[in-house]
């Protein structure tokens, strides 16, 4: 059975282990501890899954809590994808914040045909800024 948490309880070596566990990993900088460190610490809003002891889940945002929820992470083990835990953090981040919030997020390639099956919206218009020495003066 798995239980689903609210709240910043796990720590960053805890999220570095299921970012390993899951396609995740592959994306974020799990080697520099430090920066980890401070990525869960700033953390506003974390909704965790378990089995058990084993924390198989976690969807990490940052959020004003009344107008939007920037969905950072979302990380389920590879042994326990297709069993609808990603679909229930979602939910269960959109539950944690105002009724009218809204929930963006940015998919990492492998996971971007997921989000139109789960009813998600498909927003074309993302922005990135690497480096702050490509910012242009309008």
């Amino acid at each position: 059975m798995i239980t689903y948490k609210v709240g910043n309880i796990i720590d960053y070596q805890q999220f570095i282990e299921l970012l390993k566990a899951s396609t995740l990993g592959e994306r974020r900088p799990i080697d520099d501890e430090a920066r980890m460190k401070r990525i869960v610490e700033h953390t506003n809003l974390m909704v965790t899954a378990w089995e058990g002891d084993l924390l198989v889940g976690a969807a990490r945002s940052i959020t004003d809590f009344a107008y939007r929820a920037y969905l950072s992470d979302l990380a389920v083990r590879l042994s326990h994808q297709k069993q609808g835990i990603g679909t229930e953090l979602i939910r269960q981040t959109k539950l944690a914040i105002d009724p009218k919030a809204v929930v963006v997020l940015l998919s990492a390639p492998k996971a971007a045909g997921f989000y139109p099956k789960i009813g998600m919206e498909h927003h074309p218009r993302a922005y990135l800024l690497r480096n702050e020495d490509d910012l242009n003066q309008s």
